[in-house]
Formats: C-alpha cells, structure tokens, sequence
C-alpha cells in the first residue's frame, strides 16, 4: 500500500500479525455492512482498547449504552452551557459501526473511548464569521455526526452545529453526495477548494454509475464470515489513499486539526495498552492516522482552539432524521431498509417482502403469499440480468410495484414512508444526563401517560377531565417555551370550549429546545412563566401582548399573568389606534371564555377588555370615515369581530340569564347597548362606506334593534336611483355578504329581495360591468341551495311570489309573522336537549331571547 508502509499490521493476505501496530478500521458510517465487518474484525483481533471517532467528553456516558433501556436510535447531543441553543449531534443507529463497537467492547469488558476534537472546541468554532473560520476538506464516506455548522464551511466528518447565525437548523443548504456523505457548505471557506465524491470515484473506477449500488454490491452484501475479516478494510484503506495522494485536501485545516488530534489520542492508548488498539473511524480518516507526524507537529495544529463550557447526553434520535439531507439529518436514504439488512438473520429480500406485504395487508390491500414469492422472484431476476450479487433496495422496489402495487406509485410511496424510511425512535435511559427542565418534563409525561412517539397522532382532549386538563396545559406551556411537540389542530364535531384537538409529533431537535429553554427554570411551570413574563416586556404590539395574554390563560399561568395584563393595560391606553384596538379585543374576550372553562380567574381580564370596549366605541366613527375600498373591507372585518367580542364579553361577565345581577354585570350589559348606539351611528353616517353601513344595519336587525320595516327603509334609499352604483353594491355586500347568512335573510324577506332585485334590473349598462364583481363575490358565497332558492323567486317574478305559496309570506313554509303559540310548544323539547329541565328551572320563565342566548 503506498505510503504506508509495513506499519498496518496485517499481512499479505489481510491477516494480522502480533506486534505490528494499531488495527484501523476505516468504515462508512451507518452502514450495515461495515458494522457487521467491523464486528467481525473485533472478534477476531480482540483488541484490549477500542477508539472510536466522537467526541471525548461523551466517554462517561459509554456505559450507559450497555442499558435495558437504551435502544437506538440515539445520538450524542453536546451544547453550550451558556447557549443551549448552539448544540451539536453525533447520531448513532442499530446498524452505526461506531454503535456496534461500543456494544462490542462493553460486553467483552474492554474499554472504550471516544477519540475526534473534543466538543468544546467544536461548539466553540460555531462562533467564527462566516468565512472567517478555517475551511474543510473534501468528502469522506460519510459523516459521524450531522447537525450544520454555523458558518458556511462544514466537516463532513465531524459535528455540524446549530448556533446563532447558522439561519436555523434546517438552512444549512447541504445536499448528500452519492457515497451517504454530506459535502461541505457553500461558504466562501470552500468555494475554491477541490471536492471529491471518494465512494463515486471507486464506483466509476469499478464501471458503476451508481455509488450507492456499487457500496452495496461489494460491502452490504458481502457476508461477515466471507473471506478474511480484515480484508475489506485493508483494500478500503489503500484506496483512500490514493484518493488522498490524488487530490489532497483541498485546504481544508479543520479537518487536519481533527486527525493531529486523533493521533494524539492514539498515541496515549498505545502507550497504555501497546499495540492491542483498535481504532473506528470514517475511512476518509486512515491514512492520516497512519501517517507518522511528530507530538510537537500535532500539538502545534491544536495550540489556540476556541473554547465553550459544554455539556453531553444521550437524546432519543428518528429513523426519519437519519434520512434528512440537511438540517439534523444524516443523510441515509433508506435507514430502515438498513436496519432490515443488519437485523435479518438470513433471506433478507424474502423477509422484506414479507414486510411489505403486511404493510399493504394493514391498508386494505389485497397482497397474497403468491404475491409475495413472485415478488421475490422478479427481484431476484433482476438482480441477475443487472449482475449484482443480491437483489438490493432498487430491485425490491420495483418488484414491490410491479407485483404488489399493479404499477402504482401511491402504494409504493407508502412502502417508502414507512418501511424503507419508517418512524422509529430511540429511548435512553433514566439515568442519562438532563438538564433540570427536562427531567420535570419527562416526569410529566410519564405520569400524565403522554409518550413522546416518532409518528404523528392526534390527541382529543376533553378539558373537563382533569387529566386532559393538565395535558393541555402541559402543551400550552411547551409552545410557550418553543419546544412545538404538539400543534393545536381542528376540532372535528364539536365547537365547544371544553375540546381540544391535538397533532403530535416528536422530533429529536427539540431536545435542543427543551435544554435551551432551560435557561428559564428549572420545571415546566416555572420555565413558562418567566418566559411569558419576559416575552410580555419585549411585545412589538398591543396584538402580541394580546396573544400572549391568551396563551397564559391556555396554559394556565396564574404568577405570568398579573405581568402580562398589566402591560397589556398599558399598551392599550397608550395606542390610538382603533385598528389595533379592535384586534386585540376579540382575542381578550376568547380568552374569557377559556378561563371559564378551565376555572382561572379571569377578573382583570373582564376589566381589561370593558375598558378596550369602551375605547373602541368611542374610536370607531371616526375611524371609519373617508377609506378606500380595501382600508373598508378591512375595517368591516373589524366592526363584525367587535361585534361578536361585545356579544360573548356580555354573556360571560353576566353572572345569570333570569336571576338577579350585580353591579358590574349591568355595566357589562350596558356595553351591547353603546356598541349598538355605534352600529346606529355608522349605519346612518354617509361618510361612512357603503361596505359598513350595510353591516352595520345588518348586524342591528339581527340584535332585533332595528324593525324590518326600518331595515327595508334604509336599503331603499341606499338603493335609489341617485346613489352611485358602486356605492349601493358595497352596501349589499356588507348587509348580506361576508358568510353571514344573508342568503336566508333574502329567501325569507320578500321586500329585501324585491328592493335588490328592482335595483339591479335598474342599474344602467355602463355602471352594471363596474358592480358585478362585487355582487358576484357576495353572492358567490352562499351555498348552493341558497342560491339555487334565490333563483327560483327571482325567476317567478315579484308578482308572482305571493301567490306561490297562496296566502300568507309567499314562501311555502313560512307565515306572516311568528307564530308564538307554535313557537312555545318548541321550548320543552329545547331544554330537554339542552339539559335544563331540572337543574335550571328560572329558565322556564325566560324570554325567547334569553333562551336563544343559553343555545347560543
């Protein structure tokens, strides 16, 4: 082997010889192949120290992969302890020849040890500029750890690390080279420097146009006990060699300071144990560690190293991630069809089949066992007429689709998520180091039975359970701190309150979240409420500190909210403007409701919102004089949201529908009777737009403030002849538009669609192409059956409706008026539904209103 001399320690068939120096074990990472060739190879030399590429401040935590508990996969997180958020992963998978050399040495006694650039140096060169730092080296088969590096530059076969300035976890821009490895990042480090697929270059040499297939024809394939064990490293060791001689390292001095510092940690172990050393490493690594170089030489590369204070842990890793090509992810195409082929004992392609057809089994496919062995025996046809020696992932796959999918992608795409990906999550042990916070959070989740899972779920909370209760306050508290596990999500069958939906999904990144978090207590509670006290400060907005006074009600955090609500009370007398006002009303007022439901005390709240009421009504006329179209649209989502806050704002601060009220409950009634003097204010000022008149007058008839007479009368005069067209179309849109059910309010008021109806027919040519996008858009959005009901009158004609139905309305069905005495026999039936029969007998002497409001 050029340049290597006789120091490799096997001889001319591979084979070791006694005394001749360390045994390096070049691997790719994550690859079932060279985790079984490196079990082999352990078995075989018996080392007494096994050196293993990852970081040395993890060594303390080797034993603990020895564990019931610990299953991968796993990885290794470091983070700043100063900044939790700048971390770094070391992901280790079943299949990980790092992980099988440390089952290997602790169930055989040895030690073990971890042997690339320690952590702290690693985190702390997240903190170079962008291109200031030292630039890297070309590819390696692949990378031991995979999270990006701050700055541009990245060591594919180091940690990547996420800090601040690195644009986020996923923003690295890495893309997988075709050997598993990840190439460097495009910062101005790199841009001159020479990149080489190591694994594409063998490939091409071998005539394959396809590393991945080429790596598994001579490595994943080849059997453990094939041959001399010791053989395929060799052969892999003079290769990249050659690779290196050829192309050298295109500059790249992070990584000559990784490998000075692994030969000095090689050198310690030969002195301690001689020769009976066993190094894993990327095989990119070999030939450096080979290569002799002087002590004085390597410790000059590591003189000056930045440095952090760092902590390590075992954290629970995904499948999925392992397969990402950027962020966290390692880069592994197909983790679980790599995790079959370590696991499967023999016949894997018959096994894996077998797999799949349970899989389609469980989706209502029909999949047989005459499937399943045919499916085989194409796979293994196509093997053979593509010479490879086993039928790998490529051919399975198109037997799968061919035989069991009739040809469909859908199926397959199926078989790819969750076989050739899959959803599996590690576990770590209790013992495993954690900062504070997330030993409280683990204890939370075991004791309220929420496991965190790889696969995403909804959860359907009934908030008046109190295990559901202190569920979704746990969620709450953890989107406060940024740790996302759960998203809330649409409640399907119900609108009330007292339900929750949840989609959940753990990912191992928020590990880092939750250390990072930690810097705000030391349990979940704690850590919420300082950070929403802190957030309160730092709001931009009245609306934000509107949102996070909703949030802390959600999450229940009695000590946050005395904070927050006093600078919500601040903002809100200090900002004038109405629009800011009237969004942040609504959000006070749901928040009302929440504390009902969830028991909190909600007093300062009601106070808080009554006075943002009052600013509002007195704000609102003026606000909505002299606006453009958009600005009136805008506002009138604003006018129906203040309308709809007032109306839920009166109904909670009210202590009862029949009985007595106190003081503050007849201030708090008195408030819909001043928003509905503004409503009568807008609908009748002509400065006003035609958008918000309209709504203003629809939203009193619906209060029963204002007679359907009157309401007839003001659309008329809107809709005469000397109002301009343009106007009298926004004033039909805001009066039954906007999906407020002015669609049933035509159908059933004759004179309303008589007024529209003669209005339209009136509007001259020139004027009819300016408003018919807007009446479009009005109409477009009723239902279909509303429209089609419409269609009909219009099309009987105005003398013609009345006689429809005979006497009476002309809409079959409906009278003259209401008809109170049909109306009253509805009320028991109402109250039997509603539950109110015995335990609410003052409802039985309510008014027809105050029913309605109980059903609302």
């Amino acid at each position: 082997m050029s340049g290597s001399g006789d120091t490799s320690g096997l001889g001319a068939h591979g084979r070791r010889t006694a005394g001749a120096g360390p045994l390096l074990l070049g691997v790719r990472h994550h690859g079932p192949g060279s985790a079984r060739a490196v079990r082999a190879a352990l078995d075989a030399a018996r080392p007494r120290v096994v050196l293993i590429e990852g970081p040395p401040e993890a060594d303390a935590l080797i034993p603990l992969a020895a564990e019931e508990d610990m299953r991968p996969p796993v990885a290794l997180l470091a983070h700043a302890v100063d900044e939790p958020g700048r971390s770094a992963f070391w992901p280790l998978a079943e299949f990980s020849p790092e992980w099988v050399a440390i089952r290997w040495a602790l169930e055989h006694e040895v030690t073990a040890r971890f042997i690339d650039l320690p952590a702290t140096h690693t985190l702390a060169w997240g903190r170079d500029e962008a291109g200031e730092g030292p630039a890297d080296r070309p590819d390696e088969p692949e990378p031991t750890v995979e999270v990006p590096e701050p700055t541009g530059p990245e060591a594919p076969g180091g940690p990547r690390t996420d800090g601040p300035g690195a644009g986020g976890p996923e923003a690295d821009g890495t893309e997988e080279s075709a050997d598993g490895d990840t190439p460097p990042g495009d910062g101005p480090a790199v841009h001159d420097a020479v990149r080489v697929d190591p694994l594409g270059v063998l490939a091409e040499a071998a005539g394959y146009d396809d590393p991945e297939r080429w790596w598994e024809d001579v490595v994943e394939h080849r059997s453990a006990g094939q041959g001399d064990v010791f053989e395929p490293f060799t052969v892999l060791e003079e290769a990249m060699e050659v690779l290196r001689e050829t192309y050298g390292t295109g500059g790249h001095d992070r990584d000559l300071v990784r490998e000075a510092y692994m030969r000095l940690q090689l050198r310690a172990a030969q002195r301690e144990f001689g020769d009976d050393v066993a190094v894993v490493c990327g095989a990119w690594h070999v030939p450096a560690l080979r290569r002799r170089s002087t002590v004085a030489a390597d410790k000059a590369l590591l003189k000056g190293l930045p440095k952090v204070k760092a902590d390590m842990t075992w954290v629970p890793w995904t499948h999925r991630r392992l397969s990402r090509r950027s962020g966290y992810g390692a880069g592994i195409d197909s983790p679980g069809w790599y995790g079959h082929l370590f696991g499967a004992p023999d016949r894997p392609v018959e096994r894996w089949l077998t797999k799949v057809a349970g899989l389609l089994r469980d989706e209502d496919r029909i999949v047989s066992s005459a499937h399943v062995i045919e499916a085989v025996r194409l796979a293994e046809t196509l093997a053979a007429m593509r010479g490879r020696p086993l039928p790998g992932l490529s051919e399975t796959t198109d037997a799968v689709r061919a035989v069991m999918c009739e040809g469909s992608d859908v199926p397959l795409a199926l078989v790819h998520d969750r076989l050739v990906v899959g959803d599996v999550l590690g576990e770590v042990p209790q013992a495993a180091p954690a900062v504070p916070l997330q030993r409280d959070l683990d204890r939370s989740q075991r004791r309220l039975r929420l496991k965190p899972e790889a696969l995403e779920r909804e959860l359907e909370l009934d908030l008046r359970k109190e295990n559901d209760a202190e569920r979704s306050r746990l969620l709450h508290r953890l989107r406060l701190l940024g740790v996302a596990w759960g998203e809330p999500a649409a409640s399907r069958g119900s609108t009330g309150t007292f339900r929750e939906t949840w989609r959940l999904r753990w990912e191992p990144e928020l590990s880092v979240r939750v250390a990072e978090a930690g810097v705000w207590g030391t349990t979940v509670l704690a850590a919420a409420t300082a950070k929403a006290e802190s957030d309160a400060v730092s709001a931009s907005g009245l609306a934000d500190v509107t949102a996070l006074a909703e949030r802390c009600l959600l999450a229940e955090l009695p000590e946050a909210l005395p904070t927050v609500m006093q600078i919500l009370a601040d903002r809100a007398a200090l900002d004038a403007d109405v629009g800011h006002l009237a969004q942040a009303l609504p959000a006070l007022v749901r928040s009302l409701r929440y504390g009902d439901v969830r028991g909190t005390d909600t007093g300062a709240l009601t106070e808080v919102a009554a006075g943002l009421a009052e600013r509002v009504f007195v704000g609102l006329p003026p606000a909505c004089a002299a606006l453009d179209a958009e600005a009136a649209e805008e506002m009138r989502r604003h006018v129906d949201a203040v309308h709809g806050a007032v109306g839920l704002l009166v109904e909670v601060a009210a202590p009862g529908l029949g009985g007595g009220e106190d003081a503050s409950a007849r201030a708090h009634r008195g408030l819909r009777g001043r928003w509905q003097a503004v409503l009568k204010v807008l609908s009748l000022r002509d400065s006003v737009p035609g958008v918000i008149r309209g709504r203003a007058v629809r939203l009193l008839l619906d209060d029963g403030e204002l007679a359907q007479d009157e309401a007839a009368r003001l659309m008329g005069l809107v809709l005469s002849p000397g109002t301009e067209p343009g106007d009298a179309a926004a004033w039909i849109e805001g009066f039954v538009g906007g999906g407020s059910g002015g669609g049933m309010l035509l159908v059933h008021d004759e004179r309303l669609l008589g007024l529209v109806d003669a209005w339209l027919t009136g509007v001259s040519a020139e004027a009819f192409t300016d408003v018919l996008p807007l009446l479009r858009r009005t109409f477009s959005a009723y239902e279909p059956g509303v429209r089609r009901t419409l269609g009909e009158l219009v099309r009987r004609g105005p003398g013609q409706r009345g006689s429809a139905a005979g006497a009476g309305s002309g809409i079959p069905g409906f009278g003259t008026g209401l008809d109170s005495d049909r109306a009253d026999a509805v009320l028991p039936v109402v109250r039997l539904l509603l539950g109110l029969d015995d335990d609410h007998d003052d409802l039985a002497h309510a008014d027809d209103n105050d029913l309605a409001g109980v059903a609302g």
